[in-house]
Protein backbone atom coordinates (compact mmCIF):
# COMPACT_ATOMS: atom_id res chain seq x y z
CA UNK A 1 0.00 0.00 0.00
CA UNK A 2 1.28 3.26 -1.10
CA UNK A 3 1.52 5.83 1.35
CA UNK A 4 -0.03 9.11 1.38
CA UNK A 5 3.69 10.90 -0.12
CA UNK A 6 4.42 8.26 -2.68
CA UNK A 7 0.89 8.52 -3.67
CA UNK A 8 1.32 12.41 -4.18
CA UNK A 9 4.63 11.94 -5.72
CA UNK A 10 3.31 9.44 -8.27
CA UNK A 11 1.66 12.76 -10.12
CA UNK A 12 4.92 13.09 -11.42
CA UNK A 13 3.96 16.18 -12.86
CA UNK A 14 3.32 19.33 -11.18
CA UNK A 15 0.12 20.56 -12.61
CA UNK A 16 -1.00 17.24 -11.76
CA UNK A 17 -0.14 17.08 -8.26
CA UNK A 18 -1.53 20.34 -7.35
CA UNK A 19 -4.78 19.16 -8.87
CA UNK A 20 -4.59 16.19 -6.47
CA UNK A 21 -4.31 18.45 -3.76
CA UNK A 22 -6.95 20.25 -4.84
CA UNK A 23 -8.81 16.95 -5.32
CA UNK A 24 -8.07 15.79 -1.69
CA UNK A 25 -7.85 19.02 0.33
CA UNK A 26 -10.45 21.20 -1.34
CA UNK A 27 -8.11 24.24 -0.88
CA UNK A 28 -4.08 24.81 -0.08
CA UNK A 29 -1.39 27.69 -0.07
CA UNK A 30 1.15 28.51 -2.18
CA UNK A 31 4.11 29.66 0.60
CA UNK A 32 6.77 29.81 -1.27
CA UNK A 33 8.71 29.28 -4.41
CA UNK A 34 12.51 29.27 -4.09
CA UNK A 35 14.71 28.87 -6.94
CA UNK A 36 18.55 27.31 -6.70
CA UNK A 37 19.85 27.43 -9.58
CA UNK A 38 17.82 27.06 -13.32
CA UNK A 39 17.08 23.82 -13.04
CA UNK A 40 15.89 23.14 -9.16
CA UNK A 41 12.52 24.90 -7.79
CA UNK A 42 11.22 24.37 -4.52
CA UNK A 43 7.45 25.15 -4.16
CA UNK A 44 6.02 25.48 -0.24
CA UNK A 45 2.44 24.49 0.54
CA UNK A 46 0.82 24.86 3.36
CA UNK A 47 -2.43 22.45 3.89
CA UNK A 48 -5.69 23.07 5.25
CA UNK A 49 -5.16 20.34 7.44
CA UNK A 50 -3.85 19.63 11.12
CA UNK A 51 -0.48 18.14 10.75
CA UNK A 52 0.04 14.19 11.35
CA UNK A 53 2.10 11.67 9.96
CA UNK A 54 -0.76 10.56 7.50
CA UNK A 55 -1.85 14.47 6.92
CA UNK A 56 1.52 16.87 7.08
CA UNK A 57 0.71 20.86 7.26
CA UNK A 58 3.28 21.40 4.85
CA UNK A 59 4.61 19.69 1.49
CA UNK A 60 7.96 21.02 -0.13
CA UNK A 61 7.01 19.67 -3.29
CA UNK A 62 10.87 19.83 -5.43
CA UNK A 63 10.79 19.80 -9.12
CA UNK A 64 12.79 19.99 -12.12
CA UNK A 65 12.70 23.22 -14.56
CA UNK A 66 10.37 21.42 -16.55
CA UNK A 67 7.66 21.10 -13.72
CA UNK A 68 8.69 17.62 -13.68
CA UNK A 69 8.45 16.15 -9.75
CA UNK A 70 11.37 14.94 -8.43
CA UNK A 71 10.67 14.72 -4.53
CA UNK A 72 7.92 15.67 -2.40
CA UNK A 73 8.75 16.49 1.46
CA UNK A 74 6.61 16.69 4.39
CA UNK A 75 6.77 19.10 7.82
CA UNK A 76 4.93 20.40 10.30
CA UNK A 77 5.98 23.93 9.36
CA UNK A 78 7.61 26.13 6.68
CA UNK A 79 11.34 24.93 7.13
CA UNK A 80 13.74 27.36 6.37
CA UNK A 81 15.08 27.57 2.87
CA UNK A 82 18.67 27.11 3.31
CA UNK A 83 18.48 24.81 6.48
CA UNK A 84 16.92 22.48 3.81
CA UNK A 85 20.00 22.72 1.48
CA UNK A 86 22.34 22.38 3.93
CA UNK A 87 20.63 18.64 4.70
CA UNK A 88 20.67 17.98 1.03
CA UNK A 89 24.21 19.77 0.46
CA UNK A 90 25.72 19.32 3.92
CA UNK A 91 29.40 20.03 2.58
CA UNK A 92 28.32 23.14 1.01
CA UNK A 93 29.88 25.91 3.28
CA UNK A 94 27.20 29.00 2.33
CA UNK A 95 24.20 26.82 3.47
CA UNK A 96 23.79 26.58 7.13
CA UNK A 97 20.95 26.05 9.81
CA UNK A 98 19.26 22.97 11.60
CA UNK A 99 16.68 21.71 9.27
CA UNK A 100 13.17 21.01 11.15
CA UNK A 101 12.26 16.73 10.86
CA UNK A 102 11.09 15.93 8.13
CA UNK A 103 7.69 14.19 8.78
CA UNK A 104 8.32 11.78 5.61
CA UNK A 105 9.93 11.97 1.97
CA UNK A 106 9.08 10.49 -1.23
CA UNK A 107 11.45 10.31 -4.67
CA UNK A 108 10.65 10.12 -8.20
CA UNK A 109 12.39 8.93 -10.92
CA UNK A 110 12.84 12.61 -11.26
CA UNK A 111 15.36 13.08 -8.73
CA UNK A 112 19.15 13.16 -8.76
CA UNK A 113 21.34 14.51 -6.60
CA UNK A 114 20.72 18.08 -6.40
CA UNK A 115 24.02 19.29 -5.14
CA UNK A 116 25.21 18.50 -8.95
CA UNK A 117 23.41 21.50 -9.74
CA UNK A 118 25.71 23.86 -7.41
CA UNK A 119 29.10 23.13 -8.54
CA UNK A 120 31.12 25.83 -10.44
CA UNK A 121 30.58 24.28 -14.09
CA UNK A 122 27.20 23.34 -13.45
CA UNK A 123 25.71 23.26 -17.25
CA UNK A 124 24.12 26.82 -17.59
CA UNK A 125 21.72 27.89 -20.69
CA UNK A 126 23.07 31.23 -19.58
CA UNK A 127 26.07 33.03 -21.34
CA UNK A 128 28.84 33.93 -18.43
CA UNK A 129 28.23 37.44 -18.98
CA UNK A 130 24.35 37.18 -18.95
CA UNK A 131 24.88 35.05 -15.19
CA UNK A 132 25.72 35.02 -11.65
CA UNK A 133 26.18 32.79 -9.02
CA UNK A 134 23.37 32.59 -6.36
CA UNK A 135 24.14 31.86 -2.54
CA UNK A 136 25.32 28.39 -2.23
CA UNK A 137 25.59 27.42 -5.92
CA UNK A 138 23.48 27.37 -9.30
CA UNK A 139 23.13 30.33 -11.54
CA UNK A 140 20.79 33.19 -12.11
CA UNK A 141 20.48 35.66 -14.53
CA UNK A 142 22.53 38.52 -14.18
CA UNK A 143 20.00 41.89 -14.23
Amino acid sequence: MRTYLESLASHLILGDLLAELARRHGDWDLIAHWKQGEFHHDLVVRLPVRSTAARPAVLVIATNCNGGVKEVLAFDDVPDRYALWHHRCPEEPEFEGELIPILASSKTSHWFDPCALLAEDARSELKPEFRKRQKGGGWEPRY
